[in-house]
């Protein structure tokens, strides 16, 4: 327990001391702005970073792999993947086709599948990369980030 003429807490409407004045010859300690109370703004940025950085590395490695795995020539060609899907439905890309496997490859030109793959690698990587290093993100490109990433991942056929 405290002292009777002591407190645990600082009491509401209660002045503290007023702190003499530094001389002339002191310096005063830099003033640092005070950290508020619930906010979130360092676990934020740390957030945001990682996820940036997560997504820079899954894009590198698409870019990378994606011409050997699912390209023209790959071992799973997503060009025969995505024409299956079609035919599955009848020939036409409706709502059905694009909930079975949503992509963004449906809406490209399928005649140079290897280039389209490497755009959106190439696409991911340059968002990702400006998230990694300005910390600046916002639901619009961390959407870009994931519809990018989502295309590419459903037309790898695992």
């Amino acid at each position: 327990m405290a002292a009777p003429g002591e407190t645990l807490r600082k009491r509401r409407g209660v002045e503290a001391a007023p702190r003499p004045s530094p001389a002339e010859g002191d310096q005063a300690p830099p003033a640092r702005p005070p950290l508020r109370p619930g906010t979130f703004w360092l676990s934020r940025i740390v957030l945001l970073r990682c996820i940036a950085l997560l997504y820079f590395v899954a894009f590198l490695v698409a870019y990378h792999q994606n011409k050997q795995l699912i390209g023209e020539k790959g071992l799973l060609p997503c060009k025969l993947y995505l024409q299956n899907v079609k035919r599955y439905f009848k020939g036409k890309i409706n709502l059905d086709s694009l909930t079975y496997a949503p992509t963004i490859i449906w809406f490209l030109d399928w005649s140079d599948m290897d280039s389209n793959l490497d755009c959106l690698a190439g696409l991911g990587l340059g968002v990702s990369a400006y998230v990694l290093v300005t910390g600046c993100a916002n639901m619009i490109l961390m959407a870009i980030l994931w519809i990018l990433y989502l295309s590419l991942v459903n037309v790898g056929q695992i």
